[in-house]
């Protein structure tokens, strides 16, 4: 009754209940906490935050409602207001393990990398085997890429606990982003036992492939799994898989349907509700490393590995100035995934507004192109003042318009989003701002990447300072036109 309440936006009434449970279990979760990602299953994890003010109103000594306050205000990205609330559930329960690693993960994500770290040495002087806060260091120190003392955090944290599917999942990205592909794609797969996550039947999982796997004439269903990002970076595994003679059905959004068709050796492409064909193996995008990992070409073909239909280069370069400077593609956030808590995390950090690449208006020889998509697109309606951004992209169908319109560009300049693998996968220059505390795949102190030649990684030196990464572009792009020019 509680949650209907608080999903029917009686925030008093809800609160009501849930502080009748929690006086019944003292030493239980608090009932309010499972709101919040019930709520953000139906896109509506804001509407968590009436009900849990009202919980902590009525009952301010409960520190577990703190805690389910601060943790939600982390999730909607209010830091300062969480660190506020955080900060009276640590005094409430100063040894309580929950307020303090909370504690650590909001300074975290305000870029305080040392006091949230200062946080865990803490508790790890007074509580060594505990798993929770293991792993949460191992990740920090993932961000700072100190790998070795990572990974024997994360080796802790699962030997006191070999089954939890989040650590173990982290675990892999540490080790991927430390380059340890073969056992990091191993670990990886642990994603399918995290909560609300459905993995694929154990009898059609694709193997490992190894010498004696016959793939001839068998049909391999590949499926999307996450991100269009992820998919673009593993199509480069669909033509190996062809050239072993398997017949490939191929499962992805309507956007991507028409590149898919491109690749050579794609039997049949699928998108949203249509049904599954008969199929002897299935292998989700994500899984492909993993299998290809023990082989000759474990990244899969070399970019290119994508191109766009000529008939369309040829239209979109239409749309492009012809005034002899060089067209560079612009794209400045990523999309926005308000079910997913981590993601919008993630897109909080990754994404920038446009003002902040004002300065890249002012260098001369070049044409700014939008190929921005989504909400942030609305932002040049309040252009930086000099800015000048040619905007094709409202007749941009799909991915495959898009790719042609980067194939007729000079290079591309994003965040890290699709745009990046997109515009690495068809050979083009790309040149990524990055964030500080970086994805797995661009790996760590390095400028190049080994999944794209044509990209050039400019990363901040500091968490969520961008003024930097700005001007080294801004230089970058100005080297570029003069180089032309002469």
């Amino acid at each position: 009754m509680a949650y209907a309440l608080a999903g029917s936006h009686e925030p008093v009434a809800a609160a009501n209940l849930f502080c009748v449970l929690a006086d019944r279990h003292p030493q239980a979760v608090h009932p309010a906490y499972e709101l919040i990602e019930m709520l953000a299953a139906c896109k509506r994890r804001a509407d968590a935050e009436p009900v849990l003010r009202e919980v902590v109103r009525r009952t301010p000594h409960d520190g577990r409602a703190l805690e389910a306050l601060g943790e939600l205000l982390i999730q909607l990205g209010r830091l300062d207001d969480a660190a506020a609330w955080l900060q009276k559930a640590v005094a409430l329960r100063p040894d309580n393990i929950t307020a303090r690693n909370l504690m650590a993960a909001c300074l975290s994500e305000q870029g305080r990398l040392a006091e949230a770290d200062a946080i865990f040495r803490a508790i790890l002087a007074e509580y060594p085997n505990d798993a929770r806060t293991l792993a949460n260091r191992g990740a920090l120190l993932s961000t700072e890429n100190a790998a070795d003392l990572a990974l024997a955090h994360y080796r802790q944290a699962i030997a006191l606990n070999p089954h939890d599917a989040r650590v173990r999942l982290n675990h892999s990205i540490a080790l991927l982003k430390d380059g340890q592909y073969a056992p990091g794609w191993h670990e990886h797969e642990w994603r399918f036992r995290l909560p609300g996550r459905s993995a694929p039947r154990a009898a059609t999982l694709m193997r490992s492939l190894t010498p004696d796997l016959n793939l001839r004439g068998k049909r391999i269903l590949v499926t999307h799994e996450q991100g269009l990002g992820d998919t673009l970076m593993y199509l480069r595994y669909l033509p190996p898989l062809a050239r072993r003679g398997a017949q490939l059905i191929i499962s992805v959004p309507e956007t991507l349907a028409g590149l898919v068709r491109r690749i050579p050796g794609v039997h049949h492409v699928i998108c949203n509700t249509q049904p599954i064909p008969p199929h002897d193996w299935h292998c989700p995008f994500i899984s492909l490393p993993r299998v290809f990992a023990a082989t000759e070409t474990p990244m899969g073909d070399l970019a290119p590995y994508l191109t766009a239909d000529p008939n369309r280069i040829r239209h979109w370069r239409s749309y492009l100035p012809t005034n002899g400077r060089l067209n560079i593609g612009l794209v400045w956030a990523g999309a926005q995934r308000p079910d997913i808590a981590e993601a919008q995390i993630v897109d909080r950090k990754r994404s920038v507004r446009l003002d902040t690449l004002a300065p890249l208006g002012r260098v001369p020889g070049i044409n700014l192109v939008s190929l921005q998509a989504g909400p942030s697109a609305r932002e040049m309606t309040d252009m930086p003042e000099g800015m000048r951004l040619y905007d094709p992209m409202d007749a941009v169908r799909d991915m495959h318009d898009t790719a042609a319109l980067i194939a007729s560009l000079d290079a591309v300049v994003s965040v890290d989003t699709a745009v990046v693998h997109l515009a690495g996968a068809i050979g083009r220059p790309v040149i990524m701002m990055d964030r500080y505390d970086n994805c797995w795949r661009w790996l760590s102190k390095r400028e190049d990447s080994p999944w794209y030649p044509t990209l050039r990684i400019v990363r901040q030196t500091r968490p969520r300072v961008w003024s930097d990464v700005v001007e080294r572009v801004s230089a970058i792009l100005g080297d570029m036109a003069t180089q032309v020019a002469t």
